[in-house]
């Protein structure tokens, strides 16, 4: 019986400094990875959404989901201009139809973008590492937290967004006392 209804323990997960992530990023020197990176880190992506995306579903700063997670019909990302416009330069230099997937590589290829570009800085990255750093930069920009839920993660329980944020590192806690008081 102990082990039917044994609570589920909270996993805290090591949270990625910014910078941290930014170097990552910025030392990646292969456009289309550059951009897969960016738009899981910048756009609270999942893996699997950011490999689904075709020229059809961006609108300027806006990307369509279809057939998301969620199970509901489409969803609505929203990615800074600076990656949008990289993004389009990357779709019209590769000279991409406007029904072909973007990026064209397996699950495992894009796990492989993260696990480099992490290796890169001397951290071991993986692809959701980003997502929630993504959150998690947010929060500690003081971002809504039902923004961050509902907008950015598209999350339909605010529960599973807690689970994302993780614990608060010294040097953040550090700066947020210089904020309150300095």
């Amino acid at each position: 019986m102990k082990k039917l209804f044994r609570s589920t323990p909270i996993i805290h997960w090591d949270i990625i400094e910014k910078e941290t992530v930014d170097e990552s990023i910025f030392r990646t020197t292969k456009t289309r990875n550059r951009l897969i990176l960016e738009l899981m880190a910048r756009g609270g992506m999942r893996i699997g959404e950011v490999l689904k995306l075709t020229p059809n579903d961006i609108n300027h700063r806006k990307l369509l989901l279809r057939d998301p997670k969620s199970g509901k019909e489409q969803e609505i990302i929203f990615i800074p201009q600076k990656v949008a416009d990289r993004l389009k330069e990357f779709i019209r230099a590769e000279n991409i139809s406007e029904d072909q997937r973007i990026f064209p590589i397996c699950y495992g290829a894009a796990r492989a973008v993260a696990k480099n570009a992490g290796a890169m800085v001397g951290i071991h990255l993986r692809p959701h590492d980003l997502r929630r750093h993504a959150a998690t930069y947010a929060s500690r920009s003081g971002v809504p937290f039902e923004i961050i839920s509902k907008v950015i993660l598209r999350h339909s329980h605010i529960a599973t967004t807690q689970m994302y944020l993780g614990k608060i590192s010294d040097s953040e806690a550090m700066r947020w006392i210089e904020n309150i008081y300095a």
